[in-house]
């Protein structure tokens, strides 16, 4: 897959992740009614976006590590009722293609910079 294409899909679905857990925690679904702090959750996201946006390797690593939060948090509020249960799954799918992404993306990376060097 090109590298362009992986770029795609880790820009993609980290921000629907980032506009899914703003609705989620402010309209959609809060915790608590009128909102709640945890639409702070998505501001690590928002913060390596221009990074991700730029291509910047290093922007990549660190998803890899950071997306493993929301995956879980994903996982576990999965048992919610409601609408927060279909918006926990969609979270955990967010972050699984976001993880997979920035994975393949960072491993393409180093592929093609190898091969520039031989």
């Amino acid at each position: 897959m090109r590298i362009a294409n992986l770029r795609l899909l880790t820009l993609g679905s980290v921000g629907a992740l980032i506009v899914a857990g703003l609705l989620w925690e402010s309209v959609l679904a809060p915790l608590r009614p009128g909102g709640s702090l945890l639409v702070l959750k998505v501001l690590p996201l928002a913060l390596l976006m221009p990074g991700l946006w730029m291509g910047r390797v290093r922007s990549v690593q660190v998803l890899s590590l950071l997306i493993q939060l929301y995956l879980t948090e994903g996982l576990v509020r999965a048992s919610d009722r409601g609408l927060a249960s279909q918006l926990a799954w969609l979270e955990t799918l967010l972050a699984t293609l976001a993880f997979v992404g920035a994975l393949a993306w960072a491993r393409q990376a180093r592929i093609d910079a190898n091969a520039t060097k031989s």
